[in-house]
């Protein structure tokens, strides 16, 4: 196995930390942070990643690919610039979850799954978010919540997200 992929020392000693959470034994046990600290490096959990993970925590890369593949926090092929996920559980869907969903779809051009040619939006659906009395709900970057996502808002964000696009 050849890995072309370096981790910075920052991400390195990010996995550190939480490796040292767990008794040695137990070191696997950081693997989910282990990825969102190379996965907010990189962008993306790659086969580098994984393989790097699992030379860390001395785990076969099979058992760290299941874990990045099984949530879906992580990304398993490179992704937009802003990375939107869109509450599809049947909470959201009551409350015009669906409705978002297709408004989204249609305004990006793109489906679940995929992202803009532009590369700026990939667009996601997710599984409960936890924050049923606010829907319609979305994530943006696996970070930022954004409740009662009607079509201007959904508009108002991706103008804002557009925008800051440019700056960075």
């Amino acid at each position: 196995m050849t890995i072309t992929l370096q981790l910075s020392d920052k991400t390195l000693a990010d996995i550190a930390r939480n490796v040292a959470k767990y008794p040695p034994e137990q070191k696997q046990s950081a693997v989910m942070a282990a990825l969102i600290a190379a996965q907010t490096e990189v962008g993306w959990v790659s086969s580098d990643v994984i393989n790097i993970v699992a030379d860390i925590l001395d785990m076969p890369a099979i058992a760290v690919d299941e874990v990045a593949t099984f949530y879906n926090m992580y990304n398993t092929k490179p992704i937009g610039q802003f990375k939107l996920v869109i509450c599809t559980n049947l909470p959201c869907q009551l409350t015009h979850g669906e409705t978002a969903a297709t408004y989204l779809k249609e305004t990006l051009g793109i489906g679940f799954n995929e992202t803009t040619p532009c590369g700026t939006f990939t667009l996601k659906e997710g599984e409960c978010m936890g924050a049923c009395g606010d829907s319609p709900v979305m994530l943006v970057n696996d970070k930022r919540m954004c409740s009662f996502m009607s079509k201007e808002k959904i508009d108002a964000l991706l103008n804002e997200c557009r925008a800051e696009g440019k700056v960075s």
